[in-house]
């Protein structure tokens, strides 16, 4: 593997002069020279250290990205729209972490991107406990939560970012409820957050807000603690308790897309048609759920505008750590498929 100095010796220039060629200082060279240095990193193929060079000068473009599991579409599609807003505006690269909802795994990435020299992190968690992360912005770090508010009571340390949970669940019960649905359930892994909870929130409260309408949770316990990893298996476990219920839910609202296409595929398997039978509603809007069978109606969570403010507001805290943290909330939008019909029979 080719070297500085190997360019050096082959343009017949010193070392400087090929740093300041590498690092765009080049006013005061002269062409002839600029020429030869540029022929020898092409010559010998020389690619410069770029970690190396980063920690030099205190600059890694390198932002870190903490996700409870990639495998849950959900967030792969938020991941994906970091990476892009990372990328196209502020060529950044992305760092991205696994740590399946655990606060020690999370508090041990987070030491582990400081020990690196990444100054920047967002975290995806819903984990109600920040005090790890706390502790790593006293390191220095900049962090950004997703889809956990400011607690009131506290101090706020950093900035948080989310989607409007409970307006979420309040427009998917109110478009059940809006085609005639009386008897509604909201499904979910076991496992809680606080935008579980909050969906939750919304959903129960366009319930008691219509006249003679019900509700419940049917909630499904997972292999893991919060089921990322198998949310269409748990959405399918959940119709056949629905299946069997006298009476049964017309309308279900699932907490996410993946558990409302377990919840169709389960349905079918128990002679149910979807929405003759039971209209299902999901959550998130991720790029499959318009090509299932019905397309899945769904509330679409604002992911372009969450992924700008969140690598914005982690990039810019870098420079500007002392600016009072912030709590930024973006609205959901229903979007209406084919997976929503009137009940077969009066609720």
């Amino acid at each position: 593997m080719a070297t500085i100095q190997d360019v050096a010796r082959l343009a017949d220039v010193s070392v400087s002069s090929v740093s300041n060629v590498l690092n765009g200082r080049t006013e005061r060279m002269r062409q002839e020279t600029y020429v030869r240095i540029e022929q020898a990193i092409e010559k010998l193929g020389y690619r410069p250290n770029q970690i190396a060079r980063h920690l030099k000068t205190g600059n890694i473009p390198i932002l870190g990205l903490l996700v409870p599991t990639s495998s849950n579409p959900s967030f792969a599609h938020l991941a994906v729209a970091v990476e892009q807003v990372a990328q196209s505006k502020h060529n950044y690269r992305v760092l991205a972490c696994n740590t399946y909802r655990d606060k020690q795994l999370e508090a041990k990435m987070l030491d582990d991107l400081i020990g690196l020299g990444i100054r920047a992190v967002i975290v995806i968690s819903s984990l109600n406990d920040e005090r790890h992360i706390e502790a790593a912005i006293a390191k220095g770090l900049s962090v950004v939560s997703y889809d956990l508010g400011i607690d009131p009571d506290k101090p706020a340390k950093h900035d948080h970012v989310l989607p409007d949970n409970r307006l979420a669940g309040r427009l998917a019960a109110e478009h059940l409820i809006a085609h005639g649905h009386r008897r509604l359930a909201f499904v979910k892994p076991k496992g809680e957050t606080s935008s579980r909870r909050e969906k939750i929130e919304g959903f129960t409260a366009a319930v008691h807000a219509a006249s003679g309408c019900s509700a419940q949770v049917i909630e499904i316990e997972g292999g893991s603690r919060f089921g990322d990893n198998e949310l269409a298996k748990l959405g399918h476990e959940a119709a056949q308790k629905i299946a069997a219920m006298s009476p049964r839910p017309t309308g279900i609202v699932a907490v996410n897309d993946m558990t409302a296409i377990g919840v169709m595929a389960g349905l079918r398997e128990c002679g149910l048609s979807i929405p003759g039978d039971v209209s299902v509603v999901g959550m998130d809007n991720i790029p499959v759920s318009e090509y299932v069978w019905p397309p899945l109606t769904t509330v679409a969570m604002p992911v372009q505008e969450v992924a700008e403010t969140m690598v914005e507001q982690a990039i810019s805290r870098i420079h500007s750590p002392d600016n009072p943290p912030r709590e930024f909330s973006f609205p959901p939008r229903l979007v209406q498929r084919q997976s929503v019909s009137a009940p077969a029979t009066p609720a």
